[in-house]
């Protein structure tokens, strides 16, 4: 017989506490796995460093994403103003160009009286030449320099004897326009048309010359508010207004 079978109460303590052992390591690593199931592993120095550069790669991707944003953002606006300042360009030519298209229609509506001219006395000017300051203006030229109807309209005075304002005028013409106003052409060599004739702006209606009380070869013009003498505008102004700058 050996020693453990003749110590029976020492070999069931020895019995009971290896039983207890492994219950012990048996339930209790259970339940200590079964805790650390529950809970993530940590995580190693070479993981973390990675996980970090994964979040600083994709704040920089997220921050060029916004910079993209912003840069297109700024094009477009760019953009949008270059294209508002050439619209607003196109616009003021476009404006600019009717602006003279019909300063331009309004200027062919009226004319000068002759061309190749030197201003002489102006409107309203005074000396020894008149008895009064002088009605119109003159416009020095050759004697026989085609004299053009200012506008179109109607004879009303024409022939010597100022067309019957008086012999200092020489030959003259006046002429009836629709706006209610007088042209008048005076000191002229020959006169082309007759009372009562309608002319249109531009036709040549009369030659000047150095009749009646002239001091040379011009012609006289003048804008009258009726047909006859004393009731003269400014021609310079008058013609100013409707686009012809003398």
């Amino acid at each position: 017989m050996s020693k453990r079978a003749q110590h029976p109460a020492r070999n069931a303590v020895v019995a009971l506490a290896a039983a207890g052992m492994g219950a012990s390591m048996v339930f209790g690593g259970g339940a200590a796995v079964a805790a650390d199931s529950k809970t993530a592993p940590a995580l190693g120095p070479a993981a973390a460093v990675a996980a970090q550069a994964d979040a600083q790669a994709a704040q920089a991707k997220a921050a060029q994403v916004a910079a993209a944003k912003k840069a297109a953002a700024a094009k477009a606006a760019a953009a949008k103003a270059v294209a508002a300042k050439k619209a607003a360009a196109a616009n003021a030519a476009k404006k600019a160009a009717l602006a003279k298209k019909a300063a331009a229609k309004k200027a062919a509506s009226w004319v000068k009286p002759v061309n190749g001219y030197t201003l002489t006395a102006s409107f309203n000017q005074g000396g020894a030449m008149w008895s009064h300051k002088h009605s119109g203006q003159d416009f020095a030229v050759p004697v026989g320099t085609p004299v053009k109807a200012a506008h179109s309209g109607v004879v009303v005075k024409a022939g010597p004897n100022g067309g019957g304002d008086g012999p200092a005028y020489g030959n003259a013409v006046v002429i009836k326009h629709a706006n209610g106003r007088y042209s008048q052409y005076a000191h002229l060599s020959k006169v082309n048309v007759a009372i009562g004739e309608t002319v249109k702006t531009g036709e040549t209606i009369a030659r000047s010359g150095n009749t009646g009380n002239s001091s040379g070869p011009h012609l006289h013009f003048e804008i009258r508010t009726t047909p006859n003498y004393g009731s003269a505008l400014n021609p310079a102004k008058f013609l100013r207004a409707e686009g012809v700058v003398i």
